[in-house]
Parts: structure tokens; sequence; C-alpha cells
């Protein structure tokens, strides 16, 4: 097999040849990755499928055993799943609104992200899906909450129901069974907008607290760190006092959130920085620590410099390795905890939701993985959930998996696809 791949870039239409390298053999997964030495990519290598979405009769590939069918489709690029208690699917609509471009890469970045659907006109809504005869699809659709700033996150606690939008966690009265929400929310925290603008958030065990992912606003503090206040990090919010604190930072861009059971240990799907090469840093599944620093921008993998960085010693020295790698640019950004026999032959583990590479000669990701556990720690390689969102000649995407989450029977994983504009749900066959 020929490895030598080429590196391209989309300007208005034309492919771009940018430069030429070897591209790695396997990717840098698990406790113990081998990670290529880095190789500065003088030009940011761009490489992104076209999106197709899916003809009438098509789905993704589902591991033996499995099935798949749509949940609920006709919706305007779907992020972000919550499934509330009584079996209601909410359903975040939203996607990224670019600034004008200022230089030639900018102009070029753009043009993919159009062409792959990932930037535009943002629907700004969450939608109501409700599976009436239980036949494993929804039968209505309301807009559950209309007129929000890049909605994403969005967590339940009693009759309060929390939205992180772009630009901060709001709060809006919930009554159970509603199909809408009419009231006003109320601010209480603020985030800078821009960059990574997802704003992911999970309830905690007891009820007590709200953590939210907020992603970077540059690939390595381009910008400068002060434009980076507040950002590349988690944040937790006190329900009660409605104060809120940075809970761990040096994460890059951390999106799914999901707790580990057997110690209620709270763990993230990370992306890490572009312009280093195929799988040089890959994206990681950690576990985090309340004060915890994981590396962004001066360093990767524990401390391993990244030398384009004005360094930082003491920190480097406080970084906390990952604790699972899993491959160079797979965008992992979807992540719930699975219990075992959710779905058969499946034991305990996360199930994360790869959208896929750009950054990378040949791509990867575009695939719903697992990666098991086991006494609280993954314990063995990941494998496929679903594939088949990217054409073998990795030329059109007909989906692109993103957020995950369990199903209320208990007995099914839901898949949001922003190019597919469909939420899959996956059974036993």
């Amino acid at each position: 097999m020929d490895f030598m791949a080429r590196a391209t870039a989309v300007v208005g239409g034309t492919m771009v040849l940018l430069r030429r390298f070897r591209a790695p053999r396997t990717q840098a997964v698990g406790d113990a990755p081998a990670i290529p030495t880095a190789r500065k990519q003088g030009i940011m290598t761009l490489k992104m499928p076209t999106a197709k979405g899916w003809v009438e009769g098509h789905v993704p590939s589902a591991a033996p055993g499995l099935r798949v069918n749509a949940f609920a489709s006709g919706l305007d690029h779907p992020r972000w799943i919550e499934v509330l208690p009584n079996g209601d699917v909410l359903v975040a609509e939203s996607k990224e609104q670019p600034s004008p471009p200022r230089t030639l890469m900018d102009h070029a970045t753009q043009a993919t992200m159009r062409r792959a659907r990932a930037i535009g006109d943002s629907a700004n809504r969450i939608t109501l899906w409700r599976d009436r005869d239980g036949d494993g699809r929804a039968e209505i659709r309301e807009v559950f909450l209309d007129g929000q700033n890049q909605p994403f996150g969005m967590a339940l606690a009693g009759d309060s129901f929390y939205v992180g939008n772009t630009d901060g966690i709001s709060v809006f009265p919930y009554e159970t069974g509603a199909v809408s929400i009419a009231q006003p929310g109320r601010k209480l925290v603020d985030f800078r907008p821009g960059g990574h603008w997802t704003r992911s958030l999970i309830l905690s065990p007891d009820g007590q607290k709200i953590y939210a992912g907020v992603g970077s606003l540059s690939n390595i503090g381009d910008k400068g760190m002060e434009a980076e206040k507040g950002r590349a990090a988690i944040w937790e919010l006190d329900l009660q006092s409605e104060k809120a604190r940075i809970f761990a930072s040096g994460l890059r861009n951390a999106v799914g959130m999901a707790w580990e059971p057997s110690s209620n240990t709270l763990w993230t799907v990370v992306n890490e920085r572009d312009g280093l090469g195929d799988e040089t840093p890959p994206d990681y599944l950690t576990s985090v620590r309340d004060g915890g620093f994981y590396g962004w921008p001066y360093c990767y993998w524990g401390q391993t410099v990244d030398d384009r960085v004005p360094q930082d010693p003491d920190l480097v020295a406080r970084a906390i390795t990952p604790d699972y790698a899993l491959g160079g640019h797979t965008a992992s950004l979807g992540l719930c905890w699975m219990p075992a026999e959710t779905l058969p032959g499946f034991p305990d583990g996360m199930v994360i939701g790869q959208h896929g590479s750009w950054n990378r000669s040949t791509l990867s990701g575009y695939r719903v993985v697992f990666v098991p556990f086991t006494d609280g720690r993954p314990s063995g390689p990941p494998r496929d959930i679903l594939w088949g969102f990217l054409s073998s000649d990795e030329r059109h995407a007909y989906g692109r998996p993103v957020g995950v989450a369990i199903g209320a029977d208990k007995a099914s994983l839901l898949v949001a696809d922003d190019v597919g504009d469909v939420i899959w749900r996956v059974t036993a066959a």
C-alpha cells in the first residue's frame, strides 16, 4: 500500500496542492499511544468531504446484532440530544456562524466548511420529538425553545431547564410534559462567543451542579492568552448559589461529558490542536480532576512541548496526561455512558460520536465508537457501533455524527447527524 499522501485545500471549489508527506500507518489510540513526532504544516492541511446526505433506504452501517432507523428526520443541523424523564427527546439545532474572512486561509477554510454544511445560518432553536406509539419513530415535533444564540448543551434539574448558548448558560421554567417554553429565560453565566462555539452541559449526579465545556478561541492561543481567558476549560455552576468557577483547564475543546457511575468521576472528550500532522496529537477521552490542567496550549499528551507557543514551564510541569487517545483529528464530540447490555454484546463503557477530521491527509472519524470500561477505567480497544457516514473515496459525507444519548427505553442509542439532518436510533436487531 502506498502511504504517501497529498494534503489539499479547497478555494472556491478548486483543489490546491499544499505539500507531500508520508501518512502514518496506524492511528494513535489507547492508553499508551504511539504519537508521531510533530511535523509542522507550513500551510494548514485542509481536507473535508462534500456534504451529500442520505437517499431513501440508505442508512449507516451497524455492528453485528444491531439495527438502525431514523427516529427523527428533516432537522436543520441537529447537534445535541437531551432525553427527558418522560421520554421526550430534545434536539439542539444550531450551526457555526463565521466571522468575515481576513486571510487566504480563512477563505479556504470557510469555502470548505460551507461545502461540508458546517457553517452558515443557524436555526438557533431546540425542538421536541415525541414517540407516542413507541415504535421507535417520533410522530410529534414541536418547537420547544426558539430565538437562542447557537444553543447546544441542555440539562433539566427539577422544574428548571438549562441551555448552553454560545454566550452563556440560561435557565428557563419547565413543566413536565410541556411541548414548549414560552416564558423568558434568565442568564446565569456569561461566556465569550466565537472560536470553538459549542457549550455542552451535564448535571452532576446529585443534581446540585452543572458542568459546561467551553472551547478555545483559536488553535494554539494565536491571539494571545488574554483573548483565551475563561476558555479551553470546563466550568462548574453551583445551582443553589448560582456562582460559577473554572473546574479544569488546558482542555483545548472539551465537548461531550459523561459520568462514570461506579466512582461518579467526570469524563470528557477533547479535540486537540491542528497543524502538527495526521496523528499528532491525538484527540482524547479523559477523566477530569478538580483544578486539573491538561496542557493546552503549551504542551500535549503530558509534557510534550508545542514549540510554536511561548512557553510557561510551571504549567507544563503540571500538565496531566490524558487517559485514552482516540486518534488524530477524529473530532470526537459526543459522549455518553452506556451500561452493559444496553445494546447486545456491549459491556459497560463510553459511546463517542466522532464528527470527522479536516486537518489530515487521510480522513478519520465519521463514525460512532465504543470504549469498554472495567473498574472505572478504559479497558480495551474501541469498537465500532455505526460507520458508513463517509464514502469510500472520501469525497462525500452522507452524514456526520455528533451528540449521543441513551434512549428513554434504556435499550437504544440515539445519535445526532448534522449533515444527514437525522436523529438515528440504534437497537438490537
